[in-house]
C-alpha cells in the first residue's frame, strides 16, 4: 500500500465542487483561538472553497432536530481538508458541539469539536483526509448530549491541501523551527582571517527531546541499553515509578528498580520524565489504596508524594502529577474537589525545578471522546490556574488507531495559543493494525509532532518486555527492527545534520544550516588544527562561532 492509498482507510470517499485555483504556494494557517469572542473572526483562507458560499456569513440554526448539516458535492480525492468555523449556542450556558463527516458510503468520522457558549463565539478547528473521490458528503453539527440544536454558525472555512503541499508546510516549519544557520569565523590569535582553511562539522547531540519509555527489562541487558542510547536522548519509566510498583504493600516502599534505571540514564546523559505521581483511574492504584477512605487515604497520599519527591528531587525534568484527570477523579471523589490542586501545590513545593504536566489521552488522537476535548483540557488548566497553579506543560499521550493529520494539527494549534510546552508523551499505534500500517501511521504522527512549532518533545510508548510491548514495539526481542523501528531510525537520520565538509571563503568564514543541538568543528590549516564545541539553539538570528588557529 502506498502513502496515498493508506488514507482510504479513513473511509473518506469524498469530492467537492471543482475549484480551478492553483494551490502550489498554499501555506497552512496555524491561527487558532481559545477564548470566547463577542464577534467571530474572519474565516481562515477567506473561506477556502466555501468562499462564495458562506464566508463571514452567520447562519442561525434553531431546530427541533438534533443536527444540522452542510452538504459537499464532488469533493476531490488525494486531498487533506482543513475545516474551521465559529459557533454560538442558545438556550444553554454551554454544550459540546461535534462536527462529524458522513461519506457517500455511510462512513462517519469526527472532524472536530468545540465547547460552545451562550453570548459569545467559540472556535472549532479540525479536518479530515480523503483519498478516493466522491460525489456527496455531509458535515453534521450535533450536541454531544443529543439535545436539539439552537446555535449560530459563522465564518465557515474548508481548505484543501494536496499531500505534497501538506508535506512542504511540514518541511518549511522544520527548517524554520528545528534548524539554525551558523557562520564559523576562522582567524589567528591576532584576528587575521584565514581563507581556505578546511572544516569538518559534526553534530554530537540533538536539542529536540525524542525518546521512549523503558522498562526494567533494560537492566542487566547490554544489548537493549546499547540499542536505546544509540537512538534516544530522553526516557520515561513505563511502570517502575508508579505507586503500585514502588509500594505494592502498604508501608513497604522500595525504590531499588527506579534507582537502577536512573543509573542507566545518568550514565548515558539521557534526560528522564517522571511518570507518574498519582493516577486518577482507580484500577491503576495499589489494591490497598482502593480500600482506604478519609484520613487514612489522606495520610497515604501525603506519604506517597513526600516520599517520592524527596527521594528524587531534581532527578526528573517533568512530573505527570495526577494522570488522566479528564477521564477519572478517584482522589477528588474521596478527598474533595481541591485534591488535585493540592497535589500540584505540593509537587511544586517539593521539587520546584521540575516542570509539572497535565497528561491525558484522546485529546489529540480523536475528537470522538467528549470527556477529553481540546477545550475541556484547556478548561481544566484554567481551573488549576484559578487555584494558583500555573501549569508548566501540556502532556498529550498519543495512543492512536487511525491518525487524522489535520485534526492533530488543529488541536496542537489551539493548545499552542496557551504558550506552554507541548509534549507528545506516550506515542504508539494500536496493536490491532498490521506492522506495516503501524509504521505508516507512526510516521504521520511523528512528522506532525516534530514539525509543529508548539511541540517541545516526543516520547514513544515502546518499552520492550520479554513478552513484547504495550501496543507497539520498534524491534523484536533480538533487537532487529520492525517496520516501526525502520521509520524511527530513518527519521532520526533525517532530523540530524550529516557531517559537513567545507572550506573557508576569502573572508575566512564558512556557513551552514543545521538541526539544533551541540556540534564539534575541526579546523585545519597547514599543520595547524583546532577544535571547537558550540551549540545551535532556537532563534531567528544566525549563530556566529569564532575559532582561532
Amino acid at each position: 500500500m502506498n502513502f496515498q492509498s493508506l488514507f482510504c482507510l479513513f473511509g473518506f470517499f469524498l469530492s467537492i465542487v471543482p475549484c480551478f485555483v492553483t494551490y502550489e504556494e498554499l501555506i497552512y494557517d496555524h491561527s487558532a483561538y481559545t477564548e470566547c469572542k463577542s464577534v467571530p473572526e474572519d474565516a481562515l483562507y477567506n473561506g477556502g472553497i466555501m468562499k462564495d458560499y458562506w464566508t463571514n456569513k452567520t447562519q442561525v440554526v434553531r431546530s427541533k432536530t438534533n443536527s444540522y448539516n452542510l452538504v459537499f458535492n464532488d469533493l476531490s480525492g488525494d486531498t487533506i481538508y482543513s475545516f474551521s468555523s465559529w459557533v454560538q449556542i442558545f438556550d444553554a450556558d454551554s454544550a459540546v458541539i461535534k462536527a462529524t463527516l458522513k461519506t457517500a458510503n455511510g462512513t462517519y468520522m469526527c472532524v472536530g469539536n468545540v465547547i460552545a457558549r451562550s453570548g459569545c463565539w467559540s472556535f472549532l478547528k479540525g479536518g479530515f483526509v480523503i483519498d478516493c473521490p466522491s460525489s456527496y458528503a455531509q458535515l453534521y453539527f450535533q450536541r454531544s448530549d443529543g439535545a436539539a440544536l439552537n446555535i449560530s454558525i459563522s465564518s465557515v472555512s474548508l481548505q484543501p491541501f494536496t499531500y505534497q503541499q501538506w508535506r512542504k508546510n511540514q518541511q518549511d516549519l522544520i527548517d524554520k523551527e528545528r534548524k539554525c544557520t551558523a557562520t564559523i569565523h576562522i582567524s589567528n590569535v591576532q584576528g587575521e582571517r584565514m581563507p581556505r582553511a578546511s572544516i569538518i562539522v559534526k553534530q554530537v547531540s540533538r536539542d529536540f527531546p525524542l525518546g521512549s519509555a523503558i522498562s526494567k527489562a533494560i537492566l542487566g541487558n547490554p544489548t537493549y541499553q546499547k540499542w536505546f542510547k544509540e537512538r534516544f536522548n530522553t526516557a520515561a519509566f513505563e511502570d517502575e515509578l508508579k505507586w503500585y510498583s514502588t509500594e505494592p504493600q502498604q508501608g513497604k516502599v522500595n525504590y531499588t528498580v527506579p534507582d537502577q534505571m536512573l543509573e542507566f540514564t545518568r550514565a548515558n546523559q539521557i534526560i528522564t520524565r517522571g511518570h507518574n505521581i498519582f493516577w486518577e483511574d482507580p484500577k491503576y492504584n495499589p489494591w490497598w489504596v482502593r480500600n482506604l477512605t478519609g484520613p487514612d487515604l489522606k495520610s497515604a497520599v501525603n506519604n506517597r508524594i513526600k516520599s517520592l519527591l524527596n527521594k528524587y528531587k531534581n532527578e526528573f525534568i517533568h512530573w505527570d502529577v495526577s494522570n488522566e484527570m479528564l477521564h477519572y477523579d478517584f482522589y477528588e471523589q474521596r478527598l474533595g474537589t481541591n485534591t488535585s490542586l493540592e497535589f500540584f501545590q505540593t509537587a511544586q513545593q517539593l521539587d520546584p525545578l521540575a516542570k509539572l504536566f497535565m497528561n491525558d489521552y484522546n485529546v489529540v488522537e480523536t475528537c470522538n471522546d467528549m470527556t477529553s476535548t481540546v477545550d475541556s483540557y484547556i478548561s481544566k488548566l484554567r481551573d488549576l490556574e484559578q487555584g494558583g497553579i500555573f501549569m508548566d506543560g501540556i502532556g498529550l499521550e498519543g495512543h492512536f488507531t487511525v491518525p487524522n493529520p489535520p485534526l492533530i494539527r488543529a488541536v496542537l494549534d489551539k493548545l499552542a495559543t496557551l504558550k506552554l510546552p507541548i509534549w507528545l508523551t506516550e506515542v504508539d499505534i494500536s496493536k490491532n493494525l498490521d506492522k506495516e500500517t503501524q509504521a505508516r501511521y507512526l510516521e504521520m504522527v511523528l512528522r506532525e509532532g516534530f514539525s509543529h512549532p508548539g511541540v517541545n518533545g516526543i516520547m514513544l510508548w515502546t518499552a520492550l518486555h520479554p513478552d513484547g510491548c504495550y501496543q507497539m514495539c520498534l524491534t523484536d526481542n533480538n533487537f532487529d527492527n520492525l517496520p516501526t523501528g525502520d521509520i524511527v531510525d530513518n527519521l532520526l537520520k533525517e532530523w540530524q545534520t550529516r557531517v559537513v565538509h567545507g572550506e573557508t571563503d576569502e573572508h575566512g568564514t564558512f556557513s551552514f544550516s543545521g538541526f539544533l543541538g551541540e556540534y564539534k568543528a575541526t579546523v585545519k590549516f597547514g599543520n595547524r588544527t583546532a577544535n571547537s564545541i558550540f551549540t545551535l539553539y532556537r532563534g531567528d538570528e544566525t549563530r556566529h562561532i569564532y575559532v582561532h588557529l
